[in-house]
């Protein structure tokens, strides 16, 4: 199952490539990420398939793993109305998406939910 860890960084140059350091040293890939500042702290969103390494790599170089959670990753076509689709398919069965980005593949895109079994079964 594919996991998101929500890494706080300092907004400052290089904790960015500290924390990418920390899990490419200890062998995790990350298979796509977001990030932006919020508050005067950067907020690093990393997709991993072995969670608990990534959170060990982080943590051990001093980043704070705010959350962790599954979500979904999913195939999508590289055409216009795709991601609304998927949406609105979620939506309909009354679920809220709450986070979202486009995998290092650049054909799937991650998605969390507040109920993501639901989530899962609507698409």
């Amino acid at each position: 199952m594919a996991t998101d860890l929500t890494v706080i960084l300092e907004n400052r140059p290089g904790t960015l490539a500290e924390a990418a350091e920390a899990l490419g040293g200890a062998g995790i890939n990350i298979d796509g990420s977001c990030g932006f500042p919020c508050g005067g702290e950067g907020i690093f969103h990393i997709l991993v398939e072995d969670a608990a390494g990534a959170r060990s790599a982080l943590e051990k170089a001093g980043f704070e793993v705010r959350d962790e959670r599954d979500v979904l990753v999913l195939d999508v076509e590289d055409r216009r109305g795709s991601l609304g689709a998927v949406c609105r398919r979620i939506a309909d069965v009354g679920v809220n998406v709450d986070l979202q980005y486009i995998a290092a593949a650049g054909t799937q895109i991650v998605l969390g939910a507040d109920n993501i079994d639901k989530a899962r079964s609507a698409v």
